[in-house]
Formats: C-alpha cells, structure tokens, sequence
C-alpha cells in the first residue's frame, strides 16, 4: 500500500497538527460541557478544566486564524457536531459557572436599583400631593413613573396592590383634562392609596436570607 501524506513540508505538518489540537479541544470542551449538565462533574472541577480549555482553543486559534478564519466552518467540514463547545468556546468565552455567577450579580445589582427607584418615585409622589400639587399634568407623570418602576420589579406579583391602585388612577387621570384638578378628597384619597402601597411594597421585599 502507498502512503498517503497529508502534508508536503513541516510547516504543512504543522498546521495538521493544529488542526488536530483545535479538533481534540472542542471534542473535549463539548463532552465537558455534557457532564457539567448532568452533575457527573463538581462546578469547581468543571470551572478549572473549563478555563483550561478556553485558554488552549485561544492560544491556537490565534495561530491558526490565517488557515481557519471561522471556527463553525471548522467544525461544520470535519462534521464534529458539538454545538455546547461552539457556544462555550465562540459565543460564551467563560465557564457556565462563571456566566451564571455575573448573571445572579448583575440581576441583584439591578434588583437593588429599580427598588431605590421605586422607593423614590412613592416619596415624590406623596410629597407632592402634600405640597398641593393636585392637577392632572402634575400628578399623571409621577405615578406614571412610579407603575412603570413597579414594573420593572420581578419580585412583585402581577396583582400586587401598588400597581393595581397606579392602573386605576393613570386610568381615572386619562379622562380628565390636563389643567383639571383632584378634589380634595380625590388628593386625600390618592394619598391614603400610595401610602398604603408603599407599606405593602416594603413588606414585599426579601429580608437577609430569604
């Protein structure tokens, strides 16, 4: 039998055999990625041979950009069929620890935040009706502010009291006219909703460790 060779000189010999590596690491980044999902490896050892892999696919995708410019058309030719790799090493660039610890630290960063801006919104809100800030294209814009941040806030139930009261009012407040103004027991009334809302709100929140 003749020998086939796949290369015509070393520097040929060499890509091969990076082309082999680059084979060999998304290979063993997707079996990773598979035991991970079914607890078959601890999050810390998957986070450290994790990283390892990252790093090599890195290094040598580097040296190899010139004859693999697009790593799916690498893994599409040689048929590798490993999109968990392709989404870890391409698209993700970290651990699936590590992606979901920023996920869980930005969410709470962002919980944190629109609970400052609702807190803000109640107070403006009823410091204004105590200053007599009672017409309608005064009073239709804070509580607009203050749905719209209710809203935004995922612990809250659907039907939490806060943002069925805002609905009723911005409703109530469309009907009338910019320059009409709320009685005084309208202003009285709305006053006793946002506190109310605004005790139902804080009791709502998660204390340390729950």
């Amino acid at each position: 039998m003749m020998e086939v060779k796949l290369w015509n000189d070393k520097r040929e010999r060499e890509m091969y055999d990076n082309f082999g590596e680059l084979f060999a690491i998304i290979k063993a980044t997707e079996k990773l990625e598979k035991a991970y999902v079914r607890d078959i490896v601890s999050p810390a050892v998957y986070e450290t041979e994790c990283q390892k892999l990252i790093a090599q696919f890195k290094t040598l995708s580097s040296t190899l950009k010139d004859a693999v410019p697009n790593i799916d058309r690498f893994h599409d030719t040689y048929k590798m069929d490993c999109p968990a790799a392709l989404n870890r090493l391409v698209t993700s660039g970290v651990p699936a620890t590590v992606e979901h610890r920023a996920a869980a630290s930005m969410s709470a960063v962002t919980s944190a935040a629109v609970v400052a801006e609702c807190v803000q919104n109640f107070i403006t809100a009823m410091d204004s009706l105590k200053l007599n800030m009672v017409a309608v294209d005064q009073v239709h814009p804070l509580l607009s502010e203050l749905s719209s941040s209710l809203n935004k806030l995922s612990i809250l139930p659907v039907d939490f009291e806060g943002k069925t009261k805002m609905r009723e009012w911005l409703s109530r407040l469309s009907k009338m006219g910019a320059a009409d103004e709320l009685t005084e027991q309208q202003a009285r009334q709305l006053h006793f909703d946002l506190e109310s809302s605004y005790n139902s709100f804080m009791a709502a929140l998660p204390t340390d460790g729950t």
